[in-house]
């Protein structure tokens, strides 16, 4: 931890749908596709001291968007997802370190389709401040990279005539998130 403490009221803190975004980006060919999930709740509690904080959401991978049906489908499916049987995707903090006043590594584990990972989440800490609507709020953004191998979603095809693959491993998550105090 840094010697420059964030201040942030202590509390517990629900992530608001309407201005939180749960995105991801994967390699596709030579290019990349984006999408994002529209179905998801989560809950940070925020400690007096920042690094005992905890985060905890749960996304509905049935809500999957990456603008195509036909591809959203596929995603739902078994090659992919397998929302009828792993219908959330999961994270759940074991840790928060301080990097400076506004970055943050937040560590925890990331569960689809019933594979746990650990992972680290790169959070900068946007601020906090009153609303319209007399609340309160907190905006963080968050990057991390996994292996969609390590959890079990390996489906792909090669690229014929070539020794690429349609699909790449990686993917990367980003998050843009707004939080409420709760009374």
């Amino acid at each position: 931890m840094t010697d420059t403490a964030t201040a942030v009221t202590t509390g517990t803190w629900n992530l608001d749908p309407t201005h939180t975004e749960i995105g991801f980006t994967v390699r596709h060919l030579i290019g990349k596709v984006r999408g994002k999930f529209t179905g998801f709740e989560g809950t940070l509690v925020t400690a007096d001291d920042i690094t005992a904080s905890t985060v905890n959401v749960s996304v509905d991978l049935s809500t999957i968007d990456t603008g195509t049906a036909g591809r959203d489908d596929h995603l739902r499916s078994a090659d992919f997802f397998e929302v009828e049987s792993h219908p959330t995707m999961t994270f759940a903090s074991t840790g928060v370190t301080q990097k400076s006043a506004t970055d943050f590594v937040v560590a925890g584990d990331l569960t689809i389709k019933g594979v746990s990972k650990p992972v680290e989440l790169k959070v900068e800490f946007l601020g906090e401040g009153g609303d319209p609507w007399g609340g309160t709020r907190v905006g963080v953004e968050a990057t991390t990279e996994i292996s969609r191998k390590e959890f079990g979603i390996d489906f792909n095809m090669p690229v014929e005539g070539s020794d690429k693959l349609v699909i790449g491993d990686k993917i990367s998550i980003h998050i843009n998130a707004e939080a409420v105090l709760q009374a």
